[in-house]
């Protein structure tokens, strides 16, 4: 895929919400992102072991203030907000998720759920948040596919 492909993707609103990140080099998605205006967030979270520390690694690389309170509600206000990051999108991608996944299914589906919602949330206001998943494995069944070239 091209960079121009990506960018174009990108500034769909309509289209933005959670979906598996796409295997191999994603170096022209990035640029794409970028090109469309999202600030790219990356989150890794191959340390996680529990919720706790799921929402913690999430805090830290999306340099959330410090009153973040580890919880759902939290997670949810904080994302919606985003005002110590302003941007004219945003693109979230969840590195390493397999190990997590594995450790915490309920909490980590609830975390897909909460990143959905503030896309869908987001959407209203005309700003694309997309939020990618790394997943090596077969990756969650209902969770879209990264649209590709036609």
């Amino acid at each position: 895929m091209s960079t121009s492909h990506y960018e174009a993707l990108f500034s769909d609103v309509a289209m933005a919400g959670v979906h598996h990140l796409p295997h191999g080099p994603i170096d022209d998605l990035v640029a794409g992102a970028t090109a469309a205006g999202c600030l790219v967030l990356r989150v890794d979270l191959a340390a996680a072991r529990d919720k706790e520390q799921m929402l913690d690694c999430i805090a830290k690389s999306l340099r959330f203030p410090e009153w973040f309170g580890h919880n759902w509600d939290a997670l949810a206000d904080s994302l919606l907000d985003m005002g110590w990051l302003p941007a004219a999108g945003y693109l979230v991608i969840l590195d390493h998720c397999d190990g997590i996944h594995g450790r915490a299914e309920a909490d980590f589906v609830k975390l897909m759920q909460v990143f959905q919602e503030t896309a869908d949330t987001w959407r209203e206001d005309d700003l694309a948040f997309w939020c990618l998943v790394d997943m090596q494995s077969d990756g969650i069944a209902w969770l879209p596919t990264f649209p590709q070239a036609e």
